[in-house]
Parts: C-alpha cells; structure tokens; sequence
C-alpha cells in the first residue's frame, strides 16, 4: 500500500472508529490503538503536503451526533486536546508555549489534573438556572441530553449568586469505578449485558432515550470549566474559576493542583501516573493547562484544540493483539485454567505474551477463539486478560474453542462440580499440581525456604529427586552438589534452610500444604482451635463447621483433605522429620486490636498485603478496604494509595508508619502519627 492509500485508509478507518466510540458508545478498539492510527495519519499527512486537507478528520473533534437527541450548537466549540506520551514531549510542549509568549518556560504557572475516562458534556444554564445540557458531538454540534442530565445527583439545578447572563459548565460524566462495578453487578443479576469500561458505562447510561433509565444509573459529574459567555465574571487564573465551579456545588478534581515552573509541573503529571488506580475515577491521563487567562488568550488555538493545554496520555493499559492459542494450565489444587497465548505487546510498560482468561464460562461469555485480534487489558500489577475479540469484517474465524475433557499434564479425567465455574484434575500425583504444590510449600507466604524458588524446584522434579513436599527433607548435600548451579557452600545451605522450616507453627505448615480454600487466617484459626494436627485430623465435619471464620465450604475441604491416604502418609513423613505438628500455646489469641478496623494501605516490609490483614484479623481485629469514621488507624507502606491517605486526614483518623506495623500487632498502639 503507498502512502495515498495508506493515507485513505487510516482517514475511512478512524471516521469509523469515531463514529463507534462518539456516536454508539461502542469503541472497537482501545483508545492507544486509536491514538496510532490518528498520529500515523498525522505523520504522512505533514510528510506528504500533497494530502493536505482542511477537512481530514485528523483536523477534526469528535464525530456528528446520531438521530436519537435533538442537535444542539454549542456557544463555543468543545475542542479536544492534543496528546504527549512522555516527559521530553511534555517539556517541550512547555517550551513551545513559552517561545511564543516570549517568555522563560519556568516562569509560566501550570494547573495539572486528572484526565477523568468519561463522557463530555457542557451544560448551559442562564441567570443561574440550567435550562440546557449537550454532549461533545463534532466539537460544534452535539446533542440534547438535558432531561437525562437532570437526573445525576451531583449538577446544581440552580447557581447560587450566579451573574445574569449565559454561562457554560464543562466536564465530564462519569462513573467511580466502585459505581461502575456495582452497576455491572446489576446487570449480570438482571441477565443483560456488562459494560466493557467506566467509560462505556457513563456513556451508554447517559445517551438513553428515557431519562428513567438514566436516573437509575449511578451518574456522577467533575467540572473542569466555565465558558463564561457574557464576560459577566473577572478572573485573572484558570484556577479561580474553578474554585467559583466549587461554590456553586460542583464536583471539582480534588487532587488537581497549580504548579509553577516546569519541573514541578512534571512531577505532578509523574504523580497522577503513580497513583492513577488510586483515584476514585478511572484516569488515563494528565491535562496540564496554562493558568493564567492573559497568555491563554495570546496562544490561542489551532482548529481542533487549545495550544495552552495538553493532554500526558499515560501507557495504555488496554491494546490490541492476535491471540494465537489457548491453552490450560493446572495449578496446585488442580484447578485447570485457561490461558491465552498471544503476539507479544507492550502494555502498561511492560511485554505482555499470556492473559488470563479464568475458566470454562468466561471463554464461553467473551466467545474469542485463537486467532481472534483480541483487546487484553493489564491494569497495574493484576494479571492480563482478555476483555473481548475484535469484530473483523470478512475475515472467517476458527471454531469455538472447547475446554478439554482431560487433564493436559496427566491425561486424568477433568471434573466441574455442579455449583462451581472452576473445573479440576483431581489427581494429586498430576506433575503439575506436584511442582506447583512444591514452590507453593517453600513460598515466602508458606514456609519460606530460602533458596528454594521456582526454578530449584523444578530443576529437582527433573532430576528426579523429589516427587512430593515430604520428600524435600531427605534431601542431602552430595544430592545437590553435582547439579548445575550448586557447590558443597549453595548445596549445605539450601538442606540447613529446609531443615530450618520444620519449626514452624502449625498454622503455617496448614498454609503450606495448599489445602484448597484454606488460608492465613483459617488456618490460623484451625490451629489454634484444635491445637495440634492429630486433633484437626480427628475432628468431625460438625466440629470444623463451628471454628470462627470456617464455614461449610473450608469445612469440607480439610475434612476430605486429611483423610486422603496421600495426605496420610505425608503428613506420617513431616513428623518424622521433626514437625512438631503443633500451635505454640503463646499464639492463643493475642487481642491487641480487639473490635478495631485498621487499613492497610502500601506495601509493608515483611508482609504481603493478604498476610498484613491476616495479621491484623488474627488480632481480633478487621481490615476493610476503605476509610471510614470507624476506622482505627490507616497504616502507611511505601507508595500508598492517595485516596485512602486523604480519606483518613479528612476524618481526622491517625496515619500510622508502615514501620511500626509491628508495634501495632504487638500492642495496639504506636509510638508516633504521621502528619
């Protein structure tokens, strides 16, 4: 294809994509797959004069307004904002604004704040009242949504003081992301379809034809402007009009800040990066604006968008790629999974080439088929997945895929139960189960076998030198020497590590054995319930029923798991290692944080965040999610999250120093609160 016909079609393919996302609030494809096409076009259209064209969409905003509302002329045209992908791009946009103002960059003052995902909408009110609400649209004429927007709880009918005259107040619509979680939640018990995004979610409510519908949705609205059409109102910063939109009672973006000199202005864009999962609303970018009205006026704006503002688009966390296989993987349970395995592709920083897909009925749900270009999704540290297949006109697919009947390891039987999404090996000497079952025994979580990690294990199960957890203590240091990687010093240290690890409580020996469904703090609890392991042993299914934090499922699951003749014989095997197979009599209930809420936000030196508020539950006390006015203390770890933190300094509740975590466990206080 040459330059013309690449050119025609990236101009046929974004007019298509645009009509998707503004006009049916359906995007086929993610908004960094997006985002190149248009920046593609851009490129040829500058290196190519010959193809310039006033009216290409890449000079325009948004895309015309459906059949379904009434139009509406916006009094000033909703421009969209251009886009830098890093800091170098941001300094120089920096740069480019203070060249022509004829000023230093590090004299200009920058507001900077999030680029809330949502729907963009200005609403018009007249002598205080609103009379009219419209969507973007093309950027000049949207569409008449003002019954819905009527109905979102938080957009003032009325402005308090407000100046006669016309005014416009633009934002966007939105739903917080627990909103949008508990709609969809909604959806599924209503047996109608989920929306793929927050985003979708805000549109799809918003753009209905009864506003009944709308009002059931639960719609929020940030406030990011005042058009002030009349002039009726003198401000000198951006910032001042913002505080006025906050005064008349609109949601304005508290974590929004002015920073001045460009550095500053960096690191502020840096920091909605870093806790872009922490916000209420789902971010996928910083808006850094000029402050100061005076020089906006002298930079102007080119057709499309403002030249005092721009948008820091933050790496995608949602691209587009080929799926070419699934696969199933089974885990220490037996639990057999489905994967994808993919073309390689950057997401969210880092190389993505497999994601998740969670078991038999999500494959089914998402209908994606090896093949298939697929739109995969890694938000922060969760595992990828797979969020849906992209339609591909013409193109023919493979059949749908079918979840193997056996186990791909062992070639066992696979089994579903009834009432369970989760399909089984249930052969306990299936290798894969074995290897898992053995890094999960040494884990940091479990026992915590230095030196013994996932490729140690699996260098043994090679050689032939370990077939089961039990096996691990017969191990000796002429076994290990010979092989790759060990000396007589790795070899004698790795023994003593393993040899070190039967002193630990029984607690943890439960934990480490990966008993199905139990965890730290059951197995905390059966512990120090029975005692000893005999005890547990013995224990009928009633007795494990009546264990606080034990219900009927874990019940079941360490009742049939202790009478497995393969369970018996390991665990005749680890006493005679030395495991005294017992919970020390001074780990009875230490109730320090009796009846106490304390959250937990930050990673913690020595815990995991699951054993961080085991910890604390084992102490009587509870480890919600949230902050609220019956919260303890908030314990800070290092890079917390800036909701919870702000949360808690509202509510007056004392933040705690992730370094005194301990101190907290051992004696329900701390020495000293952060500021």
């Amino acid at each position: 294809m040459n330059a013309a016909q690449r050119v025609a079609w990236l101009r046929a393919e974004i007019t298509r994509h645009n009509e998707a996302y503004f006009v049916h609030d359906a995007p086929v494809i993610p908004d960094a797959d997006y985002d190149a096409l248009v920046r593609e076009l851009r490129t040829l259209e500058a290196e190519h004069p010959e193809f310039a064209d006033a009216n290409s969409v890449s000079q325009r905003v948004g895309a015309p307004s459906s059949n379904v509302f009434a139009p509406v002329r916006h009094d000033e045209p909703l421009q969209s904002l251009d886009n830098v992908f890093d800091d170098a791009e941001l300094r120089a946009w920096a740069q480019r604004c203070a060249n022509a103002l004829g000023l230093e960059a590090e004299s200009l003052s920058f507001v900077v704040e999030p680029k809330i995902d949502g729907l963009a909408l200005s609403i018009t009110y007249v002598n205080g009242e609103m009379v009219q609400a419209a969507t973007r649209g093309d950027g000049i004429v949207g569409e008449d949504v003002t019954d819905n927007v009527r109905t979102i709880h938080n957009v003032p009918a009325t402005l308090a003081s407000a100046p006669e005259g016309r005014l416009a107040v633009r934002g966007e619509v939105f739903l917080a992301k627990e909103d949008f979680d508990a709609l969809n939640a909604h959806q599924r018990a209503r047996g109608e379809r989920e929306f793929a995004n927050p985003r979708n979610g805000a549109a799809g409510s918003l753009r209905q034809k009864d506003p009944a519908v709308s009002a059931s949705r639960p719609l929020s609205f940030l406030a990011y402007q005042l058009v002030d059409i009349g002039d009726q109102l003198a401000f000198t910063w951006y910032h001042e009009s913002i505080d006025q939109l906050a005064r008349w009672g609109f949601l304005t973006a508290g974590e929004s800040t002015r920073e001045h000199g460009v550095p500053a202005m960096l690191a502020r864009s840096r920091w909605f990066e870093e806790h872009r999962h922490d916000l209420v609303y789902q971010i996928d970018g910083a808006v850094i604006k000029v402050d100061e009205l005076a020089l906006r006026a002298r930079l102007g704006s080119t057709s499309r968008a403002p030249r005092w503002a721009i948008a820091r688009k933050f790496p995608p966390e949602e691209r587009t790629t080929r799926l070419v296989a699934i696969e199933v993987s089974i885990g220490r349970t037996g639990r057999a999974t489905p994967y994808a395995v993919l073309e390689p592709v950057v997401i969210a920083g880092s190389t993505v080439a497999l994601a998740t897909l969670h078991n038999q009925d999500q494959v089914a749900a998402k209908d994606v088929r090896p093949g298939d270009l697929v739109i995969v999704r890694k938000a922060g540290d969760v595992i990828p997945e797979i969020v849906a297949a992209v339609a591909e006109p013409n193109r023919h697919r493979a059949p749908p895929w079918e979840f193997p009947a056996t186990c791909p390891v062992c070639g066992h039987p696979l089994t579903r139960g009834a009432d369970e999404s989760d399909t089984y090996c249930l052969n306990p000497r299936c290798p894969a189960r074995v290897r898992e079952q053995l890094i999960h025994f040494a884990s940091r979580g479990a026992l915590d076998i230095e030196g013994l990690g996932e490729q140690r294990v699996g260098q043994l199960l090679d050689v032939g030198l370990v077939h089961d957890v039990a096996d691990l203590f017969s191990l000796r240091v002429e076994d290990l020497a010979p092989l790759e990687g060990f000396g007589d010093l790795s070899a004698t240290g790795l023994v003593r590590q393993i040899a070190a690890s039967t002193s630990a409580p029984l607690s943890r020996l439960l934990v480490a054995l990966g008993i199905r469904h139990v965890g730290p703090v059951a197995a905390r609890e059966l512990a120090r319930h029975f005692g000893t392991y005999e005890a547990l042993a013995r224990a009928s299914l009633e007795e494990l029923e009546t264990v606080e934090g034990v219900g009927p499922v874990i019940a079941l699951s360490v009742f049939t798991y202790v009478r497995l003749d393969d369970t018996v014989q390991r665990m005749a095997r680890l006493a005679d290692v030395g495991f005294s197979m017992r919970e020390p009599e001074g780990t009875a209930r230490a109730a320090t944080l009796a009846g106490r809420a304390v959250v937990v936000t930050g990673a913690l030196t020595g815990f995991t965040r699951d054993e961080a508020e085991a910890a604390v539950v084992a102490r009587g006390g509870t480890s919600p999610g949230s902050v609220s006015t019956r919260t303890y203390c908030v314990v800070v770890g290092e890079s917390p999250g800036a909701s919870k933190v702000t949360r808690a300094r509202e509510l007056g509740v004392p933040l705690v120093d992730g370094t005194h975590f301990e101190e907290l466990l051992r004696t329900g206080t701390w020495t000293t609160t952060l500021a």
